[in-house]
């Protein structure tokens, strides 16, 4: 199996004191409980970009990080639920999950969107510059994102699912270079990869530049926000091509800069992980990969 086929195999997110590994049409979750067992979950996928015109380059993109968010909040729900003491009986409900969903959406569009719009607004009151105006907005929405991931990163639970993170990371990385999936030989593998979620938000950032300049700057501040909302859709789709494209060529030197700095921000957002964490990773990795040959 080639790199190119194993990127497509092997790839996943840190829940609440465990692992997801999401494979071609399934997942598996392994979280560690608090009685110190590992407790694992497998589940089939079904993706909607196997439709001709859902399959298209951009859309193909668009389609699979809704997919992939459902599946995401899906498992950090049950997750969760795993670390709830034997008496506490109650779960997660779906309607608790949609508005922990929809007030995530707020916020980030508050923080990430509003906010610095807002500020650059008021940086070029009376000179409206097209391209510094967008590339100001943009900096001011990187150096939000970095606030913000640097602040989350202080707390205590925070640190441990970016702990799991590296053992995901870690993982994978062992995968594709081939090596048996064992403790030993996953430690020897870095913390940062290419294919992170943390990589394609830094590359959002810098796409969102360049297509909010279509968008004329010397509009009212609602009328630019309103305008400049829809093109999220196409940003992120741009971005998931670039992300794949950057993994594929991540040898050449253009690429190479620009997953520089999501390389960076991972250094923020992994943390290295314990032999305890690493072995949740391993399981979840290998449960997904026993469910994918199987299917």
């Amino acid at each position: 199996m080639t790199m190119k086929e194993k990127s497509h195999v092997l790839g996943g997110q840190a829940v609440i004191e465990g692992v997801m590994m999401k494979g071609r049409s399934s997942y598996a979750v392994a979280v560690r409980l608090q009685n110190g067992k590992i407790k694992t979950k497998t589940e089939k996928t079904k993706t909607l970009t196997k439709n001709r015109i859902l399959s298209f380059p951009v859309i193909r993109g668009i389609v699979t990080l809704v997919e992939l968010m459902v599946v995401g909040m899906k498992v950090l729900a049950w997750s969760a639920d795993q670390q709830l003491e034997p008496e506490q009986e109650e779960k997660l409900s779906g309607w608790s999950v949609f508005f922990t969903i929809l007030l995530s959406f707020l916020f980030a569009f508050l923080i990430f969107k509003l906010l610095p719009l807002g500020i650059t607004k008021l940086i070029f009151f009376r000179r409206e510059n097209q391209l510094v105006f967008n590339i100001v907005d943009g900096l001011i929405r990187i150096f939000i994102f970095f606030i913000y991931i640097w602040t989350i990163s202080l707390f205590k639970d925070i640190r441990r699912v970016f702990e799991y993170h590296g053992a995901e990371h870690k993982t994978v990385y062992c995968f594709e270079a081939g090596k048996k999936l064992t403790v030993e030989n996953v430690k020897r593998f870095s913390t940062r990869h290419p294919r992170c979620g943390t990589s394609f938000i830094m590359i959002v950032l810098v796409v969102s530049i360049l297509i909010f300049s279509l968008v004329p700057v010397k509009l009212p501040f609602y009328l630019l926000l309103l305008y400049r909302t829809p093109l999220l859709l196409p940003i992120a789709g741009v971005s998931y091509e670039l992300l794949k494209i950057s993994f594929r060529f991540k040898d050449n030197a253009f690429f190479k800069v620009l997953i520089f700095p999501g390389l960076l921000f991972q250094r923020i957002t992994t943390r290295e992980p314990d032999k305890s964490q690493i072995e949740v990773a391993i399981d979840s990795a290998k449960l997904l990969l026993k469910k994918e040959k199987d299917i």
